[in-house]
């Protein structure tokens, strides 16, 4: 059959333009289906059809593409820097000042707009769920007693305190909350995340 076109040959696709957001496409879903753990570069260049040298070209390895995948407005590994360093009897307080200082700060709009984006994608929470546990909740229950599933558990109940604070004081807008200054909000929240570090919890046998 002559006058047609040959067939287009897939391989691997060479540096253009579009390399580096098809590599984060090819991220976002594999983070969002295997986790972090289960996710591999070699598995990310194979799903965007690229050589594996190609990511790192653009990343300096896998913590930094998981973190450009999630598209955070900020980093919460500078936000929380300093807090696992805290005594646990301690941490509450540098807690809740370290998230109030972020929304309070010109990120507000860009934060804003990834939580409701977040909301009813179940790819994007897969991908935040991995992103807090691996880089906030481990920084706030780092040397927590107790068990390892005792400390996950203390975590959870710390971040149902701080995302509720943040979709009711910055989301919803909810008054009298949304109103209150900074050191009253501290003075009304820090005490339950203390006592999720560090107070009794009664775990079934």
């Amino acid at each position: 059959m002559s006058g047609g076109l040959p067939p287009q040959r897939r391989g691997r696709r060479s540096g253009g333009s579009d390399s580096r957001e098809l590599i984060l496409a090819a991220a976002r879903r594999l983070f969002a289906e295997r986790g972090f753990d289960g996710t591999s570069l070699r598995q990310v260049a194979r799903e965007a059809e690229v050589d594996p040298a190609m990511i790192h070209h653009f990343f300096k390895g896998k913590d930094e593409l998981f973190a450009q995948s999630v598209e955070l407005p900020a980093d919460p590994a500078q936000v929380l820097a300093g807090v696992e360093s805290l005594a646990p009897a301690q941490r509450s307080e540098a807690i809740v000042r370290a998230v109030l200082r972020l929304w309070e700060s010109p990120a507000q709009h860009g934060l804003v707009a990834f939580i409701r984006g977040t909301i009813g994608s179940k790819a994007k929470t897969a991908l935040l769920r991995e992103m807090v546990a691996r880089t906030i909740l481990s920084r706030i229950i780092a040397g927590l007693p107790g068990s390892p599933e005792e400390a996950r558990m203390r975590g959870n109940l710390i971040a149902t305190q701080i995302v509720g604070l943040m979709l009711m004081r910055y989301v919803v807008r909810l008054e009298p909350l949304a109103s209150a200054s900074p050191d009253e909000v501290v003075r009304l929240v820090a005490p339950n995340v203390q006592h999720y570090l560090t107070g009794e919890l009664t775990f079934p046998n």
